[in-house]
């Protein structure tokens, strides 16, 4: 440390031991590498505040010039403005020679701006990415010098905060746009009170080395004009970063024609500001290789010695970094807890995965609830309806217009609400929207609302009730596609067994799911939602099972089969064949067969009347009724025959039929 720097705390060292808490000094110092965790311990074992504050001194007397200018920023930015008036002259000027590279391949040139601006430092645990850097770099350099906006956006735990301040760490970047220095305000959520104080102690920063001191300003309008002042006189060319901006109306007293970065969960925070704008989405979730990356450093151990449960907590994490860093920080106190934290994330025990990091959030389900409860109380009760969306299924708008029995403008601004929020992902295909959760998003819903998921389900279930009535969607619509692959999971989830039954036993449905999916998907509910459609009993479900399993070669094939023919051929007590009976007697101008021997028949799933592929013109018995033959517009004849059994037949038909 220079000696001035040293002599300045030396002098002032009275009125610091007396005033100073040093808890959160002490964190500000260690997010600048100023100071390590020992001697935070150290500092935290001696039994009075003043003594702490004795303690912290010393150690920062042994230290750099880098730990005086953390330590003096730390006092502005816990409000101790007074403290740090006595320091400002004692900070170490900026020398020529200190712009030569350092180990870490960053000069000291650019370490000293970063630590004079309050810059935070990189976390002890710290994986490159390097395109996301490089595009905040690029919108950087877009500013030209001119005011504008730059905003970071993402959901919680993306990693914004890490990469706003990797991207500054750039000597080329300073030195040719920002040199007039760069001036990093965390905001967070604040009342106008909160505001003002925030506004104040960056007046004073700036202000350090004014030959006159003047009074802190009094209200935020008064602190909006003393600071366009500032940066326009003596920072002119200088860039502000507003890290963590939750509400538009905090920017207004930002808004003074200077360079501005913004991180923010929510994309539209810059709308109430004018000038230049340019935006920089963070992906939701880290590349599998970079989750592994992160957790090998944090219990120190190569990716290849990572024992087998690592890859499933990576997948499980879903690519957040700050859950990965929960993780890999709970890891490195407790290493044998592999699979005890795998088993937490896999039962959405969110609560137990708390440990304090770099993050601004302790526990994940902190970092989730906290961007939730800034929507007002009716987008709560809309964003709530999304914890029953299926999981990596994307949403066209038309569900939700039905879900909330509303015009689709009106869905699109709300869902719009969430996505500008970083709650909700939008996919623009073409005219179309679909909407979709990113799966921590989800997993945090239903946890939350797990006491009111069968009332959702079953409330998205009448709302398709009461639109369709008794149709089903046709493959023109935007929405056929959901409810085909979905409606039955929302029956199920509702416990609705009657319902359920009526949908997956009707052969209607069967039909129509099976000539769009094939019949894999339905085989797949039958077993899925067996639980449900076994109240009664499991006959019914298993005949229709067997029915799809036996059948699945002809229901994949186009044009696609008479499911009514096909159930006709299924045994007699088959709840299958009463349903095609049925059918088959309501139907006009078709024709069908019935086999009457079925019981003498062992291998009844070879009893299946192929069709033809377009209309039958003649069909008729062999006179000793052992034969059927069958001629029609496919240019082709077909033939059957019994064996040792009798075949008769059973038509509907409205028309008469050539023999």
């Amino acid at each position: 440390m220079d000696v001035k720097s040293r002599n300045y705390l030396l002098m002032n060292r009275q009125a610091l031991e007396k005033d100073i808490k040093t808890s959160y000094i002490m964190d500000r110092m260690i997010s600048d590498e100023a100071l390590t965790l020992q001697e935070e311990e150290k500092v935290k074992q001696q039994n009075t505040q003043k003594e702490r504050a004795a303690m912290l001194i010393n150690i920062i007397l042994t230290k750099d010039n880098n730990s005086y200018r953390s330590f003096y920023n730390a006092l502005l930015h816990e409000g101790y403005r007074d403290l740090a008036a006595l320091l400002q002259d004692g900070i170490p000027a900026i020398s020529s020679g200190s712009r030569k590279s350092s180990m870490d391949g960053m000069t000291s040139y650019v370490k000293t701006i970063l630590c004079e601006g309050g810059v935070p430092q990189r976390p002890v645990v710290f994986v490159t990415r390097p395109k996301l850097v490089d595009a905040i770099k690029q919108k950087l350099c877009c500013l030209g010098g001119d005011p504008g906006w730059v905003t970071v956006y993402g959901m919680a735990g993306c990693g914004k905060t890490v990469l706003t301040a990797e991207a500054l760490r750039d000597h080329q970047l300073l030195e040719d746009y920002f040199p007039g220095g760069v001036h990093w305000i965390s905001v967070g959520k604040q009342d106008k009170a909160g505001l003002l104080i925030k506004l104040q102690n960056l007046c004073s920063r700036l202000e350090h080395d004014s030959t006159l001191s003047q009074r802190p300003p009094l209200n935020i309008e008064e602190a909006k004009d003393r600071l366009r002042l500032l940066m326009l006189r003596k920072y002119p060319r200088s860039l502000l970063i507003l890290d963590d901006v939750w509400d538009s109306w905090v920017l207004k007293a930002f808004d003074n024609q200077c360079q501005v970065l913004i991180t923010s969960r929510d994309r539209s925070v810059t709308d109430a500001v004018a000038g230049n704008k340019y935006e920089v989405h963070v992906e939701s979730g880290l590349a599998h290789e970079k989750g592994l990356e992160i957790l090998s450093l944090f219990v120190n151990m190569k990716i290849s010695e990572l024992p087998e449960q690592a890859n499933c907590l990576v997948r499980e994490c879903k690519g957040s970094p700050l859950v990965i860093s929960l993780i890999g920080a709970l890891l490195r106190d407790f290493p044998s807890r592999w699979e005890y934290y795998l088993k937490q994330l896999q039962n959405k025990q969110f609560k137990r995965i708390r440990k304090s990091s770099s993050y601004d959030y302790e526990a994940l389900d902190e970092a989730m609830s906290i961007s939730v409860e800034q929507l007002n109380d009716n987008y709560k009760d809309y964003y709530k309806d999304l914890s029953i969306l299926p999981k990596d299924v994307k949403v066209p708008t038309k569900v939700l217009c039905i879900l909330w029995d509303m015009e689709t403008e009106e869905v699109e601004d709300i869902l719009q609400e969430f996505v500008n929020k970083s709650l909700l992902f939008c996919d623009r295909n073409g005219k179309s929207f679909h909407y979709y959760l990113h799966d921590l998003q989800l997993d945090f819903l239903t946890e939350k609302n797990h006491n009111q998921l069968q009332e959702l389900h079953k409330n998205i279930v009448n709302q398709y009730k009461k639109y369709y009535k008794l149709n089903t969607p046709v493959p023109s619509q935007e929405d056929c596609m959901y409810w085909y692959n979905f409606l039955a999971y929302h029956m199920a989830g509702a416990n609705m067994q009657k319902e359920l039954h009526d949908l997956m036993f009707s052969l209607d449905w069967i039909k129509a799911k099976t000539e769009l999916l094939g019949p894999a998907h339905l085989i797949h509910e039958y077993v899925e939602y067996s639980s449900v459609l076994d109240q009664k009993n499991s006959t019914v479900r298993e005949n229709f099972q067997e029915f799809l399993s036996l059948n699945g070669h002809l229901l994949g094939r186009q044009p696609f089969p008479d499911i009514i023919q096909l159930g006709l051929c299924q045994p007699e007590t088959s709840e299958v064949c009463q349903q095609a009976k049925l059918h088959a007697q309501r139907e006009t101008g078709a024709f069908y067969l019935e086999w009457i021997n079925k019981k003498s028949l062992k291998n009844l799933y070879r009893l299946v009347v192929r069709p033809h592929r377009d209309a039958v013109y003649h069909a008729c018995f062999s006179k000793d009724r052992q034969r059927i033959a069958s001629c029609g517009a496919d240019k082709t004849l077909q033939s059957a025959w019994r064996g040792a059994s009798q075949l008769s037949r059973k038509l509907a038909i409205s028309q008469p039929v050539t023999w």
